[in-house]
């Protein structure tokens, strides 16, 4: 099994693999080059996304800069829009619904580390996927930690880090995120 598969398996995987490096190192060169295309070149911002990202719908909208581990993970739907400075660290998969809303500075993290300090000292890391469902707004600054589900209408207060699952429909706000009132 590679590196890559293990990480994707969510088991614990060394992150100096050449293959991921180098698929590292090639992220981050179509991150730099979407933030240097004009926004009058829309066709040029839309290939590079679709070499970067694993999958992407239509009207998708990415304010620069943008930030990811991989792309090859990160897996959209339709009119997916993300403000200024998100940061998605896409080291298992990432899959976001239709109309979904990054307000600015959103982190999205799949990566994390071995709670156990030895385990940690090693190198090795691990990662779990993060989904995100349909019609869903991020507030600004919001974080969302490894392994967690946002079910479709769910509403992210600002600066809100989001570590468990929620539910369809539910605005969650604070830290840690809490729900606050259904959104229907």
């Amino acid at each position: 099994m590679s590196e890559r598969d293990r990480m994707l398996a969510g088991e614990l995987y060394r992150p100096d693999d050449p293959e991921l490096t180098s698929a590292r190192t090639r992220a981050r060169r179509l991150c730099r080059a979407y933030d240097e295309v004009p926004e009058d070149e829309p066709a040029r911002r839309r290939e590079i996304l679709e070499a970067l990202f694993g999958t992407l719908g239509g009207g998708a909208f990415l304010e620069p800069p943008f930030r990811c581990d991989y792309g090859a993970h990160i897996h959209a739907g339709d009119g997916l829009y993300m403000n200024f400075g998100c940061v998605l660290l896409d080291c298992n998969r990432i899959d976001i619904g239709h109309r979904v809303l990054f307000g600015p500075g959103v982190h999205i993290y799949a990566a994390t580390h071995p709670l156990d300090a030895a385990l940690r000292s090693s190198g090795r890391e691990l990662a779990r996927p993060v989904r995100i469902g349909d019609d869903v707004w991020l507030g600004g600054g919001a974080i969302v930690l490894p392994g967690v589900t946002l079910g479709d209408r769910v509403v992210v207060g600002a600066g809100s880090v989001v570590t468990k699952d929620v539910p369809p429909g539910w605005v969650v706000a604070g830290n840690p995120a809490r729900l606050v009132k259904r959104t229907e």
